[in-house]
């Protein structure tokens, strides 16, 4: 049976969202602008792509893509928030969240499930937020809501898209969709501290 075409047509929406939301990002570190937490984009990279795979893995189809698409990216806003010298700053903690992220590899290898991999990829992602929710609590304006609302409804369309619904192939996307609404939340909340 072949794809469902509305569902390659979210997915190809959940793109375009993706490439709306890395463009104007892309362009602020370049001008220096927005200056984001390198280890936290390094985390979400490896995290995002590796749960690209297990999507593939766990039959999500072309709701797939667009992970796959944004992990890529991701990395390549690492590398310049890295060349820019925006905010590279690592503590220990950072890297007890890259060590975990990349611990998911082998416990997949060992239990042949992708699922275990997403859950602690999610977690690692939701904790990989950590460097970035404190820098936007100190400063926060240093960080573009449009971004994170454009990552928000790209998650929510990715959910719709996939060929197959299971925890392996949604829990990622909407626990991302929810930190991403709670990040902007915390940021005009303390813009409007900030301001007084």
């Amino acid at each position: 049976m072949g794809t469902v075409p509305y569902k390659e047509i979210l997915s190809a929406i959940a793109i375009a969202l993706t490439f709306a939301a890395f463009v104007p990002y892309i362009r602020a570190i370049v001008t220096g602008t927005t200056r984001p937490h390198v280890f936290s984009w390094v985390i979400w990279g490896a995290t995002t792509f590796v749960v690209f795979l297990a999507q593939l893995e766990g039959k999500g189809g072309v709701g797939a893509w667009p992970i796959g698409v944004s992990g890529s990216i991701t990395l390549f806003v690492a590398f310049l928030a890295y060349v820019k010298r925006a905010d590279i700053t690592i503590t220990k903690t950072d890297w007890l969240f890259f060590a975990s992220a990349l611990s998911s590899l082998p416990l997949w290898y060992l239990t042949s499930d992708p699922l275990w991999a997403v859950v602690i990829l999610t977690t690692v992602d939701v904790l990989g937020f950590g460097p970035t929710i404190r820098k936007v609590y100190s400063f926060p304006h240093s960080e573009s809501l449009l971004f994170f609302a454009l990552f928000a409804a790209r998650n929510l369309i990715v959910i719709v898209a996939l060929e197959t619904h299971s925890v392996t192939t949604v829990l990622f996307p909407a626990v991302i969709a929810a930190a991403c609404m709670l990040l902007m939340a915390m940021a005009m909340y303390r813009r409007r501290v900030v301001a007084i």
